[in-house]
């Protein structure tokens, strides 16, 4: 009998993963990844995730499904694979996406390692997206419900690992899994989807690094397109491309972030039209199929999580980045965020953007 490793966030959706896996036929163990403690990111016990409320959620379908369950320390990747690199791109001026962090460095790095050790051929997971074998290769496609689609964080995926990865909610509607839950028993069927960034759970990132890091962060200018000073900024960090909200002062017309200068310590602040461009080029990247692609190609691109793909050319370059250019230019490009591209709903790679 084959045996998976199941990833259990405590919520609803990775319980059902490990219930559908075990009536599939498998060998299963339970666990949830320890990835912080409260204190080291300057929060009070709350509704974060690696809660004891969350663990006790997870080992108590774990108990009820009849698998043994752990509880796996990461605290030192979490902070060196996640953390760390969340900082270290606020202050230089990008916009990172921690989730995709966490599933490349964790998820699929660390509790492989983990699956390795107690001899389980299979990680399993609560995400929503697809596997599927076409002539000895693996295909990473998008979920059936498209409203919970997460095949955009996902996007780091090699081969090797997606032999041996299950999404058992892939080909599924997420009533259809509270559905089954409640079915089922489970303590957290109606339990609430987790909205935010776990260790950033107020949304407040500004805040999250003066906490974390000690430092204040730099009051500065805010700038328009010709470089005459608007008004004063509260730190580089505290800003994002596109954001109009919390600017702190009125234009008369609406006004948004347009870019970001750490070493001038500038913020450029444009009206709406000025946010689009049609081109980016994107480091990091990871091509699905494990095998770049000679020319040119032309497919979709997303460069947000919830943002519509938009039909694209794709040119790989010599040094292993991708230039990208859209057939209608695209609104607040970000660099620091994701860029992944699609042939329908097959994912063909993506990357961070420069």
């Amino acid at each position: 009998m084959n045996k998976a490793l199941i990833a259990m966030s405590g919520g609803v959706d990775s319980s059902l993963a490990a219930k559908l896996t075990i009536d599939a036929g498998y060998d299963c163990i339970g666990c949830t990844m320890k990835l912080y403690d409260n204190e080291d990111v300057g929060l009070s016990r709350g509704h974060t995730c690696c809660t004891l409320d969350d663990v006790e959620d997870a080992k108590s379908v774990a108990y009820s499904l009849g698998m043994p369950y752990y509880v796996f320390n990461f605290k030192d990747g979490f902070r060196e694979h996640i953390i760390d690199r969340f900082v270290e791109a606020y202050e230089s001026g990008r916009t990172p996406n921690p989730c995709i962090d966490c599933n490349r460095f964790m998820k699929f790095d660390k509790l492989f390692e983990r699956a390795e050790a107690l001899g389980c051929e299979y990680i399993v997971t609560g995400h929503y997206a697809r596997i599927e074998e076409i002539d000895g290769s693996y295909v990473l496609k998008k979920a059936l419900d498209e409203t919970k689609d997460q095949s955009y964080v996902l996007y780091s995926l090699t081969q090797e690992q997606l032999a041996h990865i299950m999404f058992p909610l892939g080909g599924m509607r997420k009533s259809e899994v509270r559905s089954l839950a409640e079915e089922s028993r489970f303590i957290n069927a109606e339990k609430p989807d987790s909205q935010d960034i776990c260790f950033v759970p107020d949304g407040d990132y500004g805040a999250f690094l003066e906490r974390y890091t000690g430092k204040n962060y730099v009051p500065g200018d805010f700038i328009d397109v010709n470089g005459n000073v608007l008004g004063r900024h509260k730190g580089t960090v505290r800003y994002t491309i596109g954001q109009r909200k919390g600017l702190g002062i009125a234009f008369g017309k609406p006004m948004y972030v347009k870019s970001i200068n750490v070493a001038d310590n500038t913020v450029t602040l444009a009206e709406d039209d000025d946010l689009y461009e049609d081109r980016l080029v994107a480091d990091d990247f990871n091509w699905i199929s494990g095998v770049i692609p000679a020319t040119e190609i032309r497919c979709s691109a997303r460069i947000r999580y919830r943002h519509k793909e938009q039909p694209a050319v794709v040119y790989p370059q010599a040094d292993g980045s991708v230039k990208i250019i859209f057939e209608e230019p695209q609104r607040a490009i970000t660099s620091g965020q994701a860029v992944v591209l699609y042939d329908g709903d097959t994912v063909l790679g993506g990357g961070r953007i420069r």
